[in-house]
């Protein structure tokens, strides 16, 4: 008996259909299909402003380390097979000594370090690790989409906390107080719910993540803000989850904190994630690493074991090498630091007035809400309008990102700068409608 052609019972899972898709990439392809087109050319060429993707490559350096490991393969030395689900030993302790050499932490040791498949895969490992279904685990809002569909991917309860210029779009523990008493009061104390009977009291928050420097908005926690909100997490039994993939790419006098040198010991309930995709130009490489507490180390093994089996081992030994490029990398900042002054004068003069600080990485968030409530709409048509690919901010804020738009400047300061010349000039077109 011949199969259906489609059997209506094979669907997707109810988990898989309702991920929402990362907008970003709808941006990239519509900027694509502008190109293979030639409608392109009408606008002097794609100016991308839309992803968080250096225009530079890795450094030479790691280049020749992946070089050495693939001559090493062709003389038969090595297999570039497995590694052990942690990593190879030169890049942990290479990892460890990063603590130490930047930051002071002398207690770090590499046992405390996993290598993952990028950073995304530290989320989905350091997620499943610390968090069940049902927990509810609190995040910034706006904020890096993917902590929100991976957590809710996984069964647990995401709490967004809105912030907004007034706290530079980061938490603070009277912000989280705040929410978590009108949440209380909403429910009446515990009671008052429907039939008559009592509504359960929220389950307390779980964990809390947290970006410094921060995607959407470019902000910096300040040291004692961000030892702030680890002693809230501390206090309550949460994990604090730290998002450090933009350290390194810093704009002010001081430089970005991490969670390991947290006083006093509280890093029982710290877990700190980065990646070697942003400040070392190794997206596509897809390596990157968290350092866990002891009680996380066991299950972060079996997890990568089973998941993921081992980061990529060739992307391992080039990213040992990418520690010692200091030299090269620091020339990229400066660039990004140019790029990010040309938009924070530029911008104004085009209409967007009201930008985030952005004291690292390499976005600016900017409130358009004065232009338009439909950024899907405003970006659109600057796309198609001038070229300049940008971000609406749903992606990072699912309730009042419509009035937000996401500015990256980590391509050419040429593209940036001739981003900002064709949205002054031509900024009766892109406005019409909004």
């Amino acid at each position: 008996m011949a199969s259906p052609a489609c059997d209506d019972r094979l669907v997707a899972s109810l988990r898989g259909a309702s991920t929402p898709p990362f907008r970003v990439m709808e941006v990239i392809k519509a900027a694509h299909d502008m190109t293979v087109s030639g409608a392109d050319l009408a606008v002097g060429g794609i100016k991308h402003l839309e992803v968080g993707q250096p225009s530079t490559g890795a450094p030479l350096l790691a280049l020749d380390a992946a070089r050495d490991s693939l001559d090493a393969c062709a003389r038969g030395e090595t297999t570039l097979g497995y590694t052990v689900a942690e990593g190879v030993d030169p890049l942990r302790e290479r990892i460890a000594r990063h603590y130490r050499d930047r930051y002071g932490v002398e207690d770090v040791d590499a046992d405390a370090v996993v290598v993952t498949t990028g950073s995304s895969a530290a989320f989905i490992l350091s997620f499943v690790a610390a968090f069940d279904p049902g927990d509810r685990v609190a995040i910034a809002s706006p904020g890096y989409p993917c902590y929100r569909n991976i957590l809710e991917a996984l069964g647990c309860e995401v709490v967004s906390i809105p912030v907004d210029a007034s706290t530079d779009y980061q938490p603070t523990p009277a912000l989280l107080n705040a929410f978590l008493a009108a949440e209380e009061d909403d429910d009446g104390g515990g009671g008052g719910g429907g039939g008559g009977g009592p509504k359960p009291k929220p389950k307390p928050i779980r964990g809390l993540i947290v970006a410094s420097p921060s995607n959407p908005t470019g902000t910096v926690l300040t040291r004692a803000q961000l030892f702030a909100l680890h002693e809230w997490c501390h206090e309550r039994g949460a994990w604090f989850v730290s998002d450090e993939i933009y350290h390194q790419i810093e704009y002010g006098e001081d430089r970005a904190t991490t969670a390991l040198e947290t006083p006093n010991g509280p890093r029982d309930c710290a877990i700190v994630i980065n990646s070697f995709s942003k400040y070392h130009c190794m997206t596509g490489w897809r390596v990157g690493w968290c350092v866990v507490p002891p009680r996380l180390r066991d299950a972060m093994r079996a997890l990568q074991q089973n998941l993921f089996i081992n980061a990529p081992t060739i992307a391992q030994h080039a990213a040992t090498a990418a520690f010692d490029c200091d030299d090269e990398l620091v020339k990229h900042v400066d660039r990004y630091r140019v790029n990010r002054e040309i938009l924070l004068r530029g911008l104004p003069k085009a209409g967007f007035a009201k930008l985030s600080s952005a004291g690292g990485a390499y976005y600016i968030y900017a409130d358009v809400s004065d232009m338009t409530e439909d950024s899907v709409g405003l970006c659109k048509r600057i796309l198609e309008t001038t070229g300049v690919a940008c971000v609406p901010g749903v992606d990072f804020d699912r309730e009042r990102g419509l009035k937000f738009v996401r500015f990256s400047f980590c391509d050419s300061t040429e593209t940036v700068t001739e981003a900002v010349r064709v949205l002054i000039e031509k900024v009766d077109e892109w406005r019409v409608g909004g």
